[in-house]
């Protein structure tokens, strides 16, 4: 959720940033009244006690001819201080609906305008020189590295099967991920794909993009599309000691889409699945250290793509592309030779307060007062990018050269050979 505070102040830098998401104004004007309104209703709630206590008071001095009446007086005061919470509440609850459906204040400096709007930051790699190239679906099958047929026929479209050197490119990626999040210190964490709506609400994923959500009805608990999720609410109604720095984490979990609306698109291959494994980094700081902690993330993510050696770019998400919580994302994507275009592979979102302020997570200053945190995401490897890694390693015989880096994690493998049949 965005500050009050700022809304009361500066009412204006919000509808500026509703206009860059594609948003409508109105949805500003309902907070300011739902605000106003819950404040007098507060503010006539406090009276109205006040008054009922003074006038309770009185009984117990009154005399006994006078007591009769002002019982009368306090009973009356009772029903109208009660109709008065009730009003309250009904306001509060109205001001939280119409404060959750505002989403973050956009960063000065994002790109306006929508998914194709955003802003390419610097290219990074030679793309390889491959004539008629075969794309990662192909390459993968010829390796015996998926098993889309039996995937479908056990779990439907969109299921697959990681087997052989598929199932070890996902886990040597993110074991190798994983001792690049421990190397810079943050601490790793298998994270619960099942969360409380509450949790899942928190971080901003029940609004927009809440048919992309897979929810248990029965248990009326939601799985979750990135650890992203669980480690937002890992320090839910906490007050965090950041005195020496942001809190870091690094979570592998397995993740679940919906893919609402993507029918047709990307249906070969693991691009755009219902199911894949990542490691999503996590950080809470101060607002005031978020943007250089967002460079660090990306960093970090531009990192990781090195080791695999595959040529990318970094583009600054347009403004109506962002995600309700995010007021910025920097996307890294891969090329892809087969479509002969670049593929998103990562983002990191600066959430600033925004989700910090839904789920109640707090840091004390140096003065002593308590503030609330920044919350900050970044995925550092996840099972998409073993298409870009077989497409751009990849020989005329239909063979794959594993990157240098990756090595290790595969046994010593400098080369996965297809599987002759």
């Amino acid at each position: 959720m965005i500050d009050l505070r700022l809304l009361r102040e500066n009412p204006d830098r919000v509808r500026a940033s509703q206009r860059q998401r594609g948003e409508s104004e109105s949805a500003v004007d309902t907070l300011l009244a739902a605000d106003e309104r819950r404040r007098s209703a507060i503010a006539r709630a406090d009276t109205l006690r006040a008054e009922q206590k003074a006038v309770s008071n009185k009984v117990k001095s009154a005399a006994p001819d006078e007591r009769p009446s002002i019982v009368v007086q306090a009973k009356e005061l009772a029903g109208i201080v009660k109709q008065a919470e009730a009003e309250q509440a009904e306001a509060e609850q109205t001001l939280r609906e119409a404060h959750m459906a505002v989403p973050n204040i956009v960063i000065d400096g994002v790109p306006a305008g929508g998914e194709d709007d955003y802003v390419v930051l610097r290219e990074v790699g030679e793309k390889p020189k491959i004539e008629d190239p075969k794309d990662h679906l192909e390459l993968g099958e010829g390796l015996q590295a998926f098993d889309m047929e039996r995937g479908a026929k056990v779990s439907g479209a969109r299921f697959y099967y990681l087997t052989g050197v598929g199932a070890l490119l996902q886990l040597g990626l993110l074991q190798m991920a994983i001792a690049q999040a421990v190397e810079y210190g943050l601490t790793p964490m298998f994270t619960p794909t099942l969360v409380k709506p509450e949790v899942m609400a928190g971080t901003g994923f029940l609004g927009a993009h809440a048919s992309e959500v897979y929810r248990l009805e029965a248990d009326d608990l939601y799985l979750v599309g990135t650890s992203e999720v669980p480690l937002a609410g890992y320090h839910m109604d906490e007050i965090l000691d950041l005195s020496g720095g942001p809190k870091r984490y690094a979570g592998w979990s397995s993740c679940y889409r919906r893919e609402a609306g993507s029918y047709g698109k990307d249906t070969r291959g693991i691009i755009r699945v219902h199911q894949f494994d990542k490691v999503e980094m996590f950080s809470y700081c101060t607002v005031a250290e978020a943007p250089m902690e967002h460079e660090r993330l990306l960093g970090w993510e531009e990192e990781m793509l090195a080791k695999v050696e595959i040529p990318y770019r970094v583009i600054d998400t347009a403004a109506g592309d962002l995600g309700s919580s995010a007021a910025r994302k920097f996307d890294c994507e891969a090329w892809m030779p087969s479509q002969d275009r670049y593929r998103e592979v990562t983002s990191t979102s600066n959430c600033t307060d925004f989700q910090a302020r839904r789920l109640n997570i707090r840091y004390r200053g140096e003065d002593g007062k308590t503030r609330t945190a920044a919350t900050l995401n970044g995925t550092l490897a996840t099972t998409r990018w073993i298409a870009p890694i077989l497409e751009n390693h990849q020989q005329p015989d239909g063979s794959v050269k594993v990157p240098a880096a990756l090595r290790p994690y595969l046994g010593g493998r400098e080369v996965l050979e297809p599987v002759r049949r």
